[in-house]
């Protein structure tokens, strides 16, 4: 069974940041049940992670593994974009997920 390493990338308790958590822990819910792992980084207290990972923007998600390591910046509300950058479309090939796929 794949694990998912997520790291989330977010500027301190602003609204944007928190929308970007609850959209992230709602996708993985429903998505990836029990198979991620995610670590929330605050670039104010970190700094040095987020310039290591090379981050210009937050909220910024980054998927670590499975390879290949994957960014997506913004506040994770397109479930499409997420699931397309977290190559998830490839674990689901009927695209039960996807809801806006049309066959």
């Amino acid at each position: 069974m794949t694990k998912f390493k997520l790291r989330l990338y977010i500027t301190g308790r602003t609204p944007q940041s928190q929308r970007a958590l609850s959209n992230l822990h709602e996708i993985c819910r429903a998505d990836l049940a029990g198979r991620f792992e995610i670590e929330v980084i605050d670039v104010l207290e970190n700094p040095t992670l987020a310039e290591n990972e090379k981050i210009l923007a937050t909220p910024t998600l980054v998927k670590r593994l499975p390879e290949p390591v994957r960014k997506i910046i913004g506040d994770l509300s397109d479930r499409s974009k997420v699931l397309l950058g977290l190559d998830l479309e490839t674990l689901d090939p009927e695209g039960a997920h996807d809801h806006q796929r049309t066959h």
